[in-house]
């Protein structure tokens, strides 16, 4: 929205929000949120056509189009917990809508939402006695947080589905000439409703698919001394296929790719096409496995235990350039490091708050420390959780020198120059790579 707002400055764009401390954080020099670019957007906007209230009674009644873009995240209770999307606070945002507005009113879809929502929808909004005309669009969001607001200003796509009525086709038509200030026509792509709310969905499916497929190689790799990187470039040169979304880790995070994923599956069960189910599930499993086995790693090359000893990771957000950490593989990796008895230090540029809030429970059993050098002091090893291109650029030579021998490493995500570590005097432990260890004998890892 502050990017309509900055593109568009004929529009009014109010943005509402029951939480007043995050509304005063929007209205602060200190957004509430990190995103590369998000700051000059929002000041440039703020106070001249971008706003920020919590009286949201009064942002439904001044509008004209509303973009409900409330949190959809994956039930915890009931029918389909663990799978289906949670729709309670999508649900009280359209009765709201509906019990507010006293004109008719353009309504945006921008959550991530089951097929046949905007039915559902169209329904709570039509219920009982109304006088108003709502037409209801999808317009997902296919950004990814690091690049968001580049993402925004040069889209693959824009995607805007519409019932296939006069009223549809031109509420469609007043939201295209929105985006077409700033997006050429020709990545303007129209849609039924239908079609639009289920692309999402399966967009973030195929790019989470790409990821697992190239961790599960990964694994491979390591039992035959390939290496996933020239496995992945050889792949990647294919045009049929891309580059992208090919590096091997200890996994995607983040609040779309499992939840989205979940709920494919949960709609796939639903309409009783249970083998696809099960093949979209299995991208999420080799997910957790990529995890585990990352942590099984550490364990059978540091001796077969991890008892009493310290180890610093760097990273806990679930991506670089983002303080996200939702569903971050740091959460599951800690926890088990945690469970083998390690002493645990976190580091991280953005996300050491959400950190100590997502493993508040082991208080005490964990230190969270900003400073990379003072982090990894004293230390048994280092595991690389998040990719902060700030990691590379670390004096290795001094963060080994201040480390327990022997020092290890444990790159997830393959962002260290790996022969220069190893040469430092550190054994090596990359992703999908032949080990670097200065032992004869290493389980799991080449010798070298």
């Amino acid at each position: 929205m502050a990017l309509i707002a900055y593109k568009c400055p004929r529009y009014k764009v109010t943005v509402v929000d029951i939480n007043p401390d995050r509304i005063a954080k929007w209205n602060s020099d200190t957004l509430p949120i990190y995103e590369p670019g998000l700051d000059e957007v929002v000041k440039a906007a703020r106070g001249r056509n971008l706003f920020f209230s919590t009286d949201i009674e009064d942002g439904i009644r001044s509008s004209e189009i509303i973009f409900v873009s409330v949190n959809t995240p994956t039930k915890t209770f009931g029918t389909g917990a663990g799978m289906a999307a949670d729709l309670q606070y999508w649900e009280k945002t359209a009765r709201q809508i509906r019990d507010c507005a006293d004109s008719p009113k353009i309504i945006v879809e921008k959550s991530t939402l089951p097929v046949k929502t905007a039915q559902a929808m169209q329904r709570i909004l039509t219920a009982g006695d109304y006088k108003n005309r709502f037409e209801v669009l999808s317009n997902p969001e296919f950004l990814a947080e690091g690049t968001a607001i580049s993402d925004l200003e040069h889209p693959d796509r824009v995607l805007i589905g519409s019932a296939e009525t006069p009223g549809g086709l031109k509420a469609r038509d007043e939201l295209v000439e929105i985006y077409a200030n700033w997006v050429p026509q020709a990545r303007i792509l129209t849609t039924s409703i239908w079609s639009s709310e289920l692309s999402k969905l399966v967009s973030n499916a195929f790019l989470a698919q790409k990821i697992s497929s190239i961790n599960s190689i990964s694994a491979l790799c390591e039992k035959t001394d390939a290496n996933v990187a020239e496995v992945a470039k050889a792949v990647g040169m294919d045009s049929r296929l891309g580059d992208k979304f090919l590096n091997a880790s200890v996994g995607f995070g983040g609040s779309c790719f499992k939840k989205d994923i979940l709920n494919l599956v949960y709609l796939c069960r639903y309409y009783g096409l249970d083998e696809v189910a099960d093949y979209w599930e299995g991208v999420v499993r080799i997910n957790e496995y990529q995890q585990e086995r990352f942590v099984i790693n550490m364990l059978s090359n540091m001796f077969n235990t991890l008892a009493g000893k310290k180890i610093c990771l760097l990273g806990f957000a679930f991506k670089a350039n983002t303080g996200d950490t939702r569903e971050s593989p740091a959460i599951h990796i800690s926890r088990r490091l945690v469970e083998e008895r390690a002493r645990l230090v976190l580091t991280d540029p953005q996300a050491l708050e959400n950190a100590r809030t997502d493993l508040k429970d082991l208080t005490g059993r964990i230190d969270y420390i900003d400073d990379p050098y003072a982090a990894s002091s004293g230390c048994d090893a280092i595991a690389v959780i998040t990719e902060w291109q700030a990691y590379k650029a670390l004096d290795f030579e001094k963060i080994y020198g201040s480390m327990t021998k022997p020092a290890f490493i444990f790159d997830g995500r393959n962002i260290l120059d790996h022969e220069r570590l190893f040469k430092i005097g550190f054994n090596v432990f990359p992703i999908g790579k032949p080990a670097l260890t200065h032992f004869e004998e290493a389980a799991g890892g080449a010798c070298r």
